[in-house]
């Protein structure tokens, strides 16, 4: 019998400085059964670091030709690409050509090692790549509660995260900008 995922409900307080962007969010998010709890704050917290109107979790884990979160524009082409962990620079180049916009976040403990073996690879695409510290990614993790009221302040590079069971800062790296 096949594991199913495990589903969490957010309701985000989402104070965006660096843009400004002010909003609550409503997010369900499925766990994927081979994803780990740190992957999927990853994500959410990715989703409130790109927070607009169009943008959507996809299937991701579960159909590899998708990323973790896409926006569409409004004539159905895709405005932003994003995948959480450390997609393959080919991936990521097929990405570029059918994307407005590319951003890759990686997250774990080898995020270091993977960023020293490809950057040279990645240098030539148009994607901007960030590194999520992994100690921090990893205090986000333990909040974790299936239903859960956060409060997420991004400013500059870091995001404070307050919620009932705690709070933990996440701050990250840019690996490499887009022009």
């Amino acid at each position: 019998m096949a594991l199913k995922p495990i589903i969490y409900k957010f309701k985000i307080a989402l104070t965006d400085l660096n843009r400004p962007y002010y909003d609550t969010l409503n997010l369900t998010i499925a766990q994927h059964p081979s994803e780990t709890l740190e992957r999927m704050m990853a994500r959410m917290l990715t989703f409130c670091l790109n927070a607009q109107e169009s943008l959507a979790f996809t299937k991701g884990l579960s159909t590899a030709e998708e990323p973790d979160l896409r926006a569409h524009t409004l004539d159905g082409r895709i405005a932003l690409w994003i995948d959480v962990g450390e997609p393959a620079p080919e991936r990521i180049k097929k990405a570029t050509r059918i994307a407005q916009n590319v951003k890759v976040y990686s997250f774990n403990s080898k995020s270091d090692v993977w960023w020293m073996q490809e950057q040279a690879k990645f240098n030539p695409l148009n994607a901007a790549v960030f590194r999520f510290q992994w100690p921090d990614i990893q205090a986000l993790a333990k909040l974790v509660q299936r239903t859960m009221d956060i409060s997420v302040t991004v400013s500059e590079q870091s995001a404070y995260v307050a919620a009932e069971s705690g709070e933990c800062e996440v701050s990250w790296t840019v690996l490499q900008a887009t022009d």
